[in-house]
């Protein structure tokens, strides 16, 4: 998509109101297509969108043209939204099994500091009653 032109803009919409996240935890931005395809036809893109292509973040800000049923367009954004969610929840467990891991990986080093101090007769600040 780094070919397509977009404009941007920093509307207070619905989907901002709402609290929708991309996939970096921010807010989405209300841009506008510059294409042969959608000429003018409005989305939400992630804030760094043509800078960083990992998040991939994308919702219609229009409902769509083949879509009657204002219901079913409702009912598709709200598919949308709640993706994006769960991306962002996903990315918030991965950060925290991090933190965890290097926190028990911290603590086992502690453990056998204080292990080997001990066999070797050197003082230790953790007071060990070992047999």
């Amino acid at each position: 998509m780094a070919s397509k032109s977009s404009r941007s803009s920093r509307s207070r919409g619905s989907e901002q109101k709402r609290g929708i996240l991309c996939g970096h935890g921010e807010r989405p931005v209300l841009r506008v297509l510059g294409t042969k395809e959608n000429p003018g036809r409005r989305f939400w893109g992630c804030v760094y969108y043509e800078v960083n292509d990992e998040c991939q973040f994308f919702c219609w800000a229009d409902p769509e043209a083949g879509s009657k049923d204002p219901h079913v367009a409702r009912l598709k954004r709200k598919v949308v939204a709640l993706k994006a969610d769960v991306k962002a929840s996903e990315w918030k467990l991965k950060v925290a099994a991090v933190f965890c891991l290097v926190g028990k990986v911290g603590c086992l080093c502690c453990w056998l500091q204080v292990l080997l101090n001990h066999n070797q007769g050197l003082p230790c600040l953790v007071p060990l009653k070992l047999g």
